[in-house]
Order: structure tokens, then sequence, then C-alpha cells
């Protein structure tokens, strides 16, 4: 039976799992606290507590089994983690993992003023973040040529799905309409993801690096205006990113320091995946109807 172990069983990772388990497969993986690990359980998801400075209390048991591998945690200032406390564990899975799939983000493309960026555009990572993650997929990357196993490399667009997205933002009151010329961010939908990730497990590629993101890349603003439309409600009024920089927080100033449209034609074509929500029309409004 396979068995997909995650370290870092988040958003991204609990949709595949769930899309997966619905198919007869076993899931394990990793959280940072004994209350989650619990919680998991209730779910059917066997779960260990990971974190950087603790790693895998019995590894062997916890990865024992395990036929493909997950990992979404990022990169901290001492590497990536899950290499840096297990890599010769993973490297001694027999048989070895017959896919790996690292979570990285288009943020390593750095800021391309609106223009569009593909897979074989050279990174130029901006933020000591992005930096972090550049040296994490080719951490990843060596590692599995070294174990001969298939890694694979996703690199994610800004991820939205149930209770994560602009209609929450509104509901709670914190949306923000923010206008910066020139300005376009690229979207997926978290189902979308484990669509791709499911495609890639079909078909494993060693050393293949994807773009994961929706169709068309939109300025923030107009996100926001379209799911206040689907609210029946009128939108945050605008700002300019000059006012609205002001009061900020650093992550957010770090995005807007970037603007590129990302291509995803390769999911396309090596992967076979039709996005269910291929703009961010059809998630929001897909969203909206589920509440």
């Amino acid at each position: 039976m396979p068995r997909l172990f995650c370290f870092g069983l988040g958003f991204s990772a609990q949709t595949l799992a769930a899309r997966l388990k619905s198919k007869g497969w076993q899931v394990a993986g990793t959280t940072r606290t004994r209350a989650r690990a619990e919680a998991l359980a209730t779910q059917g998801i066997e779960a260990f507590v990971f974190a950087a400075d603790a790693p895998l209390a019995d590894a062997g048991a916890a990865l024992h089994y395990a036929t493909h591998i997950l990992t979404s945690i990022p990169p901290g200032l001492a590497g990536d983690p899950v290499l840096a406390n297990h890599a010769q564990d993973l490297s001694a899975l027999k048989p070895a993992a017959a896919w790996v799939g690292y979570l990285s983000t288009t943020g390593v493309y750095g800021d391309h003023a609106g223009e569009w960026v593909t897979e074989q555009t050279p990174v130029t990572p901006a933020s000591e973040r992005a930096h972090r993650r550049v040296a994490a997929e080719q951490a990843w990357t060596a590692w599995g040529r070294a174990a001969n196993v298939p890694v694979h490399i996703f690199r994610l667009a800004g991820i939205y799905g149930p209770g994560r997205n602009q209609l929450e933002t509104l509901r709670d009151g914190t949306a923000r309409r923010i206008v910066k010329p020139g300005q376009i961010f690229s979207r997926i939908h978290v189902e979308d993801i484990a669509s791709v990730l499911e495609a890639s497990i079909a078909k494993p590629n060693a050393g293949a690096i994807y773009n994961v993101c929706d169709d068309e890349p939109a300025p923030p603003h107009e996100v926001i205006e379209y799911a206040a439309k689907l609210l029946n409600i009128s939108p945050p009024a605008l700002e300019s990113f000059e006012d609205a920089a002001r009061t900020m927080s650093e992550m957010a100033l770090s995005f807007y320091a970037e603007s590129k449209r990302v291509g995803n034609a390769r999911l396309k074509s090596e992967l076979g995946v039709k996005l269910r929500y291929p703009t961010y029309r059809e998630g929001l409004s897909a969203l909206a109807a589920q509440a």
C-alpha cells in the first residue's frame, strides 16, 4: 500500500493527504506540537512531532514503509531542517522512496517588473528568505541525485482556498485594496496544488521543477474587487501603496517589492494537468458558493 509521509502537515499537504486517503493511501507526517498531532490522528493521519531543533524521536519508526515524501517546511538560517536532521534516514529507506516533492515558492525568481517567468528563468532571489529557498532547492536536488531518488521542486504562487482567501478577509474587515501601478501577482487554489502533486506522483521525473500557478496573474486590488462583488458588498476604499506601506507588515512589503507573471505551461504539457480553477474568478466563485 502506498504511504505518503509529509514533513509539515500544513494547508497544501493536508489537501493532498485528504485526496490520497480517499484513494486508499496511508498518510503520516509531522507537526510542531503534540496537541496538533493528536488532532490529526482523529482524521486518520499518523502524526509525529518535528521541528528544526526537535528531530523525529524515532525516525526509523516514523518513516517506516514510506513510499512517497512531501516536504513543505521552510528553511531557516541553518538551512533545510529536514535534510539537516534526517537526510541519512531518508537515504536509508528500503526500498528507496519512489517520489519526493519539495514545496518552494515563486519568490525565488525575484522581481521581473511584471514580465513573464518560466522554469527556465534564472533565479534572482531578492530577499534573504528567498535566498534560503534557493539553497534548499539545490540541497534537495543534490540529495536526490546522491540517493538516486526522484526529487521534484514545486514553486508555488500565492495560495488560497477554503478559509484562506479574499472573501474571508472582506468578511473579517482586514481586506485592503492597495494599488501599486504595475503590480502583478500569480495565485493558485490549494486543490489545484494537490492535482499537480498527484499528477507528478503518477509520472516521476527526477530533478523536475514546476511553476504551480493559475493562468491569469492579476493586480491584488482587482481580486479584492471581484470578491466584494461576489459578496454583494462595497470593496474597501482604494489606498495608494505609498500610503499603505506606512502600516504594512514587513512580510506584506516584501511581496509588493516584487512583480512578475508566472508561466505554468510545463505542468500542463508534461503532467497533463487541467486546472480546476484557471483564474481567481473560478476559484473565488466556487468558495463563495460553498459558504
